[in-house]
């Protein structure tokens, strides 16, 4: 029985379009990313999955522990359901959710801010400086890691911190360990260029030669940029964590003495993306089933829905792919629509109204956004239903 036909026998009671998790597949995707990781924790990147009941699962597997969560109110939600160990690892102004913090101690203990200046530093004992009692609150800094050539004319990686040397690094720290009720708790740096970039992208071979020079060579310099920086760091702080990577870069980041941790969190879903790069083989895990509602014209179907676009530069890889039956593509005048979809194709002559096409999204916890719940496949049987933060309500992003 192929995965087409596993996937409609176990949800033929559902009514499309919903949300699938093939749990024999995140299962073998967790195994690989552990064995990649190479003995070092995985904290698990919570915007990749984007459902209290998957965090769970995830983290009582061995070799994951701690969550990297996106936002504050999402962190103080999960550790309100008994997750410890949050690190937000993106600035917040959120001065309510900062003030929510800093009383309750139990919450405070368990979570962790991210700032990268002394203006983020200001902001959060500002925003708590009416909190009495108020408890301690844990900080980890975010450095840039960015990699910059030619004299900084030329930068592969995210535009995140301002902070990229080991001097810029301790002044920060040393601004933390003066300021009363704060204790700095760890660094996390995430090599955008490496983890969320393909190295094996179709068609360009002379991009697909750049493209590895570069994760090379940024490689080369993380592994000496960070080690100065953690030092340097060390000197003013006892530091819990140092976390770094993504599921695209494990294998690298894992082998720097300063890493403690590593985040992941897409590959256990294996999304779109993940085919482009060289070393990942992970299975789909995650797939939404939308219905055919028309046959137009000989060779195309219409589905309902499908303009499930994934964040990051406009670009045809940032749509869904159609994925099963194979052989189905969108038409170029219309793509992904925000209610209903053309598919073209030689596959689309055996599909009739009602027939179900599977895509995968081109990212992970996006998905989650789309839908409620997540249903969860074993070989052909539907073994559970799992609501995602929005199925409980929550639309943190």
């Amino acid at each position: 029985m192929d995965d087409r036909q596993r996937y409609d026998r176990a949800t033929a009671a559902l009514e499309a379009p919903f949300a699938v998790l093939d749990v024999a597949a995140m299962r073998a995707n967790a195994a690989d990313l552990v064995r990649r990781a190479a003995g070092k924790p995985i904290r698990v990147a919570s915007k990749s999955v984007r459902s209290r009941a998957i965090l769970e699962r995830v983290l009582a597997m061995d070799g994951f522990h701690g969550v990297m969560a996106f936002t504050l109110p999402e962190a103080l939600w999960l550790a309100a359901h008994g997750f410890t160990d949050l690190l937000v690892a993106y600035p917040t102004a959120d001065r309510r959710a900062l003030a929510e913090l800093a009383g309750d101690t139990r919450a405070a203990d368990r979570i962790t801010v991210t700032i990268d200046s002394a203006a983020h530093l200001e902001f959060v004992d500002a925003a708590v400086a009416g909190v009495r009692p108020r408890a301690e609150i844990r900080l980890c800094i975010d450095i840039d890691a960015g990699y910059v050539a030619f004299g900084g004319k030329f930068r592969a990686g995210a535009l995140r911190s301002p902070i990229r040397g080991p001097d810029a690094a301790a002044d920060l720290a040393a601004a933390i360990a003066k300021r009363p009720g704060f204790r700095l708790a760890g660094l996390m740096a995430y090599e955008a260029q490496i983890a969320g970039l393909g190295d094996a992208p179709p068609g360009n071979a002379v991009y697909t030669r750049a493209i590895r020079l570069m994760q090379a060579r940024s490689a080369r310099d993380l592994l000496v940029r960070r080690g100065r920086i953690v030092n340097a760091v060390r000197h003013l702080a006892d530091l819990e964590f140092v976390n770094g990577g993504g599921t695209g870069s494990i294998e690298t980041t894992v082998r720097e003495k300063a890493i403690t941790e590593v985040a992941a969190g897409s590959g256990l879903f294996h999304p779109r993306l993940f085919d482009f790069y060289r070393r990942l083989s992970g299975h789909p895990a995650a797939l939404f089933a939308l219905p055919v509602v028309r046959r137009p014209a000989q060779g195309t179907v219409t589905v309902l829905g499908g303009g499930y676009l994934a964040s990051g530069a406009p670009e045809p890889s940032r749509l869904p792919q159609p994925y099963l039956p194979p052989g189905l593509r969108y038409s170029p005048d219309e793509g992904a629509g925000e209610v209903q979809t053309p598919l073209l194709g030689q596959a689309a002559q055996d599909l009739r109204i009602g027939d179900r096409v599977w895509f995968r999204h081109a990212k992970a916890g996006e998905l989650c956004e789309r839908f409620d719940a997540l249903h969860l496949v074993d070989g052909d049987t539907l073994v559970e239903s799992v609501p995602t933060y929005r199925g409980e309500g929550r639309t943190f992003l």
